[in-house]
């Protein structure tokens, strides 16, 4: 399988050593300094394009994917406004797209814990919830794509919530989302529920970027040769 890796700073440093593990090509390696090779006779070698790159870039550079016939996982945070958009446009021109805010296996399967227990404490308003996110200095979105998922996963469950904020708060329907950027922190989300006696927590604790990479590979090779939308799920069929 031949790779275009689009970003490359260390997460795209990360996917090529995880492509190179498993014996596969890189045919692009796209950052700031070259975006001119992002067009169709350049990405066109590649079976599939991996992109992780800022929120500004990431819509632009998905339909150069497109519009070069070539599949994309892109694991870019912070613009899924956007997404629908790109769902629809990816379907139109019969493209094949696979998004998630976060590759780690550990934690889309904290995702569907977070389903379920979100399910079971909607009948204990005692709990209060909230949940907490640290990242290192460099990540420019707050709070991470991942930390966004997980809240709006509760908010569709928790009836006494109407929706989150990125900051501590005293009102009793919004759902705290704390971030921290600290040091070289790959990730840690945290989902707590809080009473009078007593505290409930489930964390992923991401130890490297190499667990990232390497499910973004997967979804690489899981997307190669398909069309449509596709998620996570989809994968680990969860």
């Amino acid at each position: 399988m031949q790779i275009a890796i689009i970003g490359y700073g260390k997460m795209g440093r990360e996917i090529e050593a995880a492509a190179l593990k498993k014996g596969y090509g890189i045919v692009l390696k796209a950052d700031k300094d070259n975006t001119e090779q992002l067009n169709s006779e350049i990405l066109g070698r590649a079976d599939v394009a991996l992109e992780f790159t800022t929120p500004d870039t990431a819509e632009d550079n998905i339909i150069a994917c497109f519009n070069a016939g070539v599949p994309v996982v892109c694991g870019t945070t912070g613009w899924t406004g956007r997404l629908p958009e790109i769902e629809c446009l990816c379907r139109e021109k019969n493209q094949a797209l696979f998004y998630s805010s976060n590759f780690s296996i550990g934690v889309n399967i904290m995702f569907r814990l977070n389903r379920w227990l979100a399910g079971v404490m909607n009948r204990f308003p005692a709990y209060d919830a909230e949940i907490e996110e640290i990242h290192h200095i460099h990540k420019k979105d707050s709070p991470s794509g991942t930390a966004i998922t997980l809240a709006e996963d509760m908010l569709k469950e928790l009836e006494r919530k109407t929706g989150w904020i990125n900051d501590h708060t005293q009102s009793p329907e919004l759902l705290p989302v704390i971030s921290e950027r600290t040091g070289e922190v790959p990730g840690t989300h945290t989902i707590t529920y809080r009473s009078h006696s007593d505290v409930l927590e489930i964390r992923h604790r991401a130890l490297s970027r190499s667990v990232f990479a390497t499910g973004a590979v997967i979804a690489a090779e899981f997307i190669r040769g398909k069309t449509g939308v596709f998620k996570m799920e989809d994968l680990l069929k969860i």
